[in-house]
């Protein structure tokens, strides 16, 4: 009787050490509000915008200690519209990130559907919307498609060492009898020291398409991206910077492909740069957030683009946030880059948000 409940009390507590080495937690944001945009051929529009800010989602994340320093990890996030209540990708679950992975002392490894190195700086480091809202940097940098994140990908990230970060990342195209066609290679160094953040990442792709049964080969080449990012900390206010530079075809792909503001239909750029400046400022309860953004398109085409953005956010608590931001962008020579927010690539030259984010 003693040995019965001596082993069980044994099996109770290993069970308890064991649930206490696993943490898997729930997490999300809802992000939602008016969105107002004009400018384009689609003329005048008001509606209700989900993901504004931030795309709005609804994830799964998860550690186990494996002993001797090294935690199992893995994240499912999925994408939705809270506006309609349907997933933000048709015909995808977990289309924002679904990846798991290894981390120890030499640092982590992790295989999956994962942001590139090139989005991450820009994003956490060069633009003061993370871009996000009708003022972020995807006004005009090329912050979409493969740019942003990228499927059968492998990335391993170095530990912190005096101040320096960096990740390596290549996602495989897996076209068969391909080893190129449809590949994705990023890197990114970054270093942070009291109120200064720099970070330089690179991005380089290839848009081949393989000859297969029923497809014909298509040959595009190589492109990549170039992004040095930083910002620091006055404390009476935090400022901001990036360039971009991109070379080939799709290294800058247009947010808006259906030829939003009519007439000759624009050309993505396959040579140019962006630049952004940008800063938050407090401001009573709140924060200012502005950016001014400039499009060099170093073509024949000359299509370059001018953007600003000016927003005031502010926390009614941790998690929740309420917003308001302004963006207009100025295009030149029949350039089509339209003020897009987290979700949507718009569909004018003008918008105007006015929402709630909260996070959980």
């Amino acid at each position: 009787m003693n040995k019965t409940i001596g082993a069980a009390a044994a099996f109770a507590l290993a069970a308890g050490a064991a649930q206490a080495q696993t943490g898997i937690a729930i997490y999300g944001i809802m992000d939602a509000g008016l969105l107002h945009e004009r400018g384009g051929v689609a003329g005048s529009v008001t509606r209700v915008g989900s993901g504004i800010g931030s795309a709005s989602r609804i994830g799964i994340r998860g550690t186990e200690d494996l002993g001797g320093g090294m935690t199992a990890v893995f994240t499912l996030e999925n994408g939705t519209r809270i506006d309609t209540g349907e997933v933000d990708a048709a015909g995808t679950i977990f289309n924002r990130q679904a990846f798991v992975g290894i981390k120890g002392k030499a640092g982590m490894v992790t295989l999956g559907r994962q942001y590139t190195p090139w989005h991450q700086a820009l994003t956490q480091v060069g633009d003061p919307f993370a871009t996000g809202y009708a003022g972020g940097a995807k006004n005009v940098f090329p912050d979409f498609g493969a740019n942003v994140r990228t499927s059968n990908t492998v990335i391993y990230t170095t530990p912190t060492i005096g101040g320096f970060t960096g990740d390596i990342a290549y996602a495989f195209g897996e076209q068969a009898g391909s080893g190129k066609s449809g590949r994705n290679v990023g890197a990114s160094l970054g270093y942070v020291q009291g109120p200064l953040t720099v970070r330089v990442a690179y991005n380089h792709k290839n848009s081949d398409i393989a000859a297969a049964p029923g497809l014909i080969p298509v040959v595009r080449g190589n492109a990549s991206n170039k992004l040095i990012a930083a910002n620091y900390d006055f404390k009476v206010v935090k400022a901001y910077a990036a360039f971009s530079a991109d070379k080939g075809i799709n290294a800058s792909p247009l947010g808006n492909t259906n030829n939003p503001f009519g007439g000759v239909r624009p050309t993505a750029s396959t040579d140019g740069n962006e630049f952004l400046l940008g800063l938050v400022a407090p401001a009573g309860p709140g924060n200012v957030v502005a950016t001014l953004m400039r499009k060099n398109d170093k073509t024949a085409l000359d299509q370059d683009a001018r953007s600003y953005g000016i927003g005031y956010l502010y926390g009614l608590s941790r998690r929740t946030t309420i917003y308001t931001v302004y963006g207009h962008t100025v295009n030149k020579n029949g350039a089509g880059y339209t003020v897009a927010n987290n979700t949507d690539a718009g569909s004018g030259d003008t918008a105007f948000n006015l929402g709630v984010r909260h996070t959980f």
